[in-house]
């Protein structure tokens, strides 16, 4: 009988690799569910805070084009900020929490920047910026049906809110950026 050798098996570079054993399943079992969960933290903010950054381009359009639209956009926007920006920060809480035990990464100052920035805006969305969007609403639909024909000349508590909302709005983006860079760059660690 002839012997027959196995073929080696070669990694990259041509590299030795070591044989499968029994303890490899486990292993890459953790390891390819703490990718799914990083890829679903990452779709998390995506989801979460991406349209936020449109906000602008919509308003502006939307202003430009039909002003008497814009109490339908408000309430668009505040339908976003409730079904999915909250919702959106629960997951990225959620799924942060899991990735930092897991890497052990509590004391890294960008974990504990994004948990915070994750609190805080949703303590702003919340508390800050959902009631003076429902005040948006009703200022808008007020001017608008105050209107009957011709322009549109909203009142100083419109602009007041759209001002308020913006400049807060903006800022939270600002925040949600620099959390990214902090995240990507790991500083801190």
């Amino acid at each position: 009988m002839r012997h027959v050798t196995k073929p080696r098996m070669r990694g990259f570079a041509g590299r030795r690799m070591r044989r499968p054993d029994q303890y490899d399943a486990p292993v890459l079992l953790a390891v390819a569910f703490y990718e799914v969960i990083l890829a679903l933290h990452i779709l998390a903010v995506v989801f979460a805070f991406g349209a936020t950054f449109a906000y602008p381009v919509l308003l502006g359009a939307v202003a430009k084009a039909d002003p008497r639209a814009l109490p339908a956009l408000y309430r668009a926007l505040h339908a976003i900020s409730q079904r999915v920006i909250m919702p959106g920060v629960a997951a990225i809480v959620v799924l942060g929490i899991y990735l930092a035990s897991h890497l052990h990464m509590w004391s890294a100052f960008f974990v504990q920047w994004g948990i915070g920035v994750a609190i805080v805006i949703g303590a702003v969305e919340g508390m800050y910026l959902g009631p003076r969007e429902k005040r948006l609403i009703e200022a808008a639909d007020r001017d608008v049906a105050a209107v009957s024909a011709g322009k549109i000349a909203f009142g100083a508590e419109h602009d007041s809110l759209v001002r308020q909302v913006g400049g807060v709005g903006a800022l939270m983006d600002l925040l949600v950026v620099m959390t990214v860079f902090f995240m990507v760059f790991h500083t801190g660690a």
